[in-house]
């Protein structure tokens, strides 16, 4: 799976590397960001599956004895083993994100290996959440938060698209087990048990964890750490801390990373938040 543009005639050639840990059960996740005008893969194949999400201009790929045309929104999926190609379209460059998860990944919800008959996948919703979560863990690699999302997200697409027969995800007790996981994420707010961890003493998987989670809380466990987080750092930003210095006590990896969260719950920015709560007390 290989996107680009060109500017002031030159061509632009870019491909960042990230990695995002998956707990201790399997390897880190590699996600791809690439931006080609000219680039043309050779014939290659990979040990993992290629899941990838087209986000400009267009690619052909040479698959499975045919073309794949591809264009801005596809989701493609190209299976462990496969030769395929990749280049520029006829709309010249082309840009894309990637990521190549480990066969169990796609597995974790379906009685089998999946197998993707059409590898183009027209899935609006899902590819829009597949770029998201790619764009953010990219940038800031949180463990729960990647165990939390590319599982969920691979086990949607494996279920949606692929052959494979779907386990029955139905888990009794799921307000107790919610109850459970909050309480030790609130315990190990700093540094919290990786989605395994959480899921092993309950004898449940990954996904029957995160099912459960989010059956009985509407989040998936990241979200509801960092939500508790920023309810935690309201306290300190009351009392006057600023919020370089509120980040590391509620457990976010920095200011931007507490910002981002405290946006997206409240609204605001937290200096602005600190600084309104301090004006009421004047």
């Amino acid at each position: 799976m290989n996107g680009g543009d060109t500017k002031a005639g030159r061509t632009r050639e870019q491909a960042v590397w990230a990695r995002a840990p998956l707990g201790p059960c399997g390897p880190p996740l590699d996600l791809l960001t690439a931006r080609f005008d000219r680039h043309r893969y050779a014939p290659h194949f990979h040990e993992e599956f290629t899941v990838g999400v087209c986000v400009g201009g267009s690619e052909v790929i040479d698959y499975r004895g045919g073309r794949l045309d591809i264009g801005p929104g596809s989701i493609v999926v190209l299976g462990p083993g496969e030769v395929h190609t990749g280049g520029p379209g006829a709309t010249g460059g082309y840009a894309y994100r990637a990521m190549y998860p480990a066969l169990p990944l796609l597995a974790e919800g379906t009685a089998a290996l999946p197998h993707f008959r059409d590898p183009v996948v027209d899935d609006p919703e899902l590819a829009a959440a597949l770029r998201a979560a790619h764009t953010e863990l990219s940038a800031h690699a949180d463990p729960l938060e990647a165990e939390s999302r590319i599982p969920w997200l691979l086990t949607a697409l494996a279920r949606r698209h692929g052959t494979a027969r779907p386990l029955d995800d139905r888990v009794p007790g799921a307000d107790r087990i919610a109850r459970t996981v909050r309480g030790r994420l609130a315990d190990e707010l700093l540094t919290p048990p990786t989605l395994t961890e959480l899921a092993a003493p309950l004898g449940l998987s990954r996904y029957q964890l995160l099912r459960a989670f989010r059956t009985s809380t509407g989040l998936p466990p990241y979200a509801w750490l960092a939500q508790h987080r920023v309810t935690r750092a309201r306290a300190h930003l009351e009392a006057g801390l600023r919020p370089s210095e509120v980040a590391p006590l509620v457990g976010f990896a920095d200011q931007a990373h507490l910002t981002r969260w405290f946006r997206r719950v409240l609204g605001v920015t937290p200096a602005a938040y600190r600084n309104s709560v301090q004006d009421t007390g004047r």
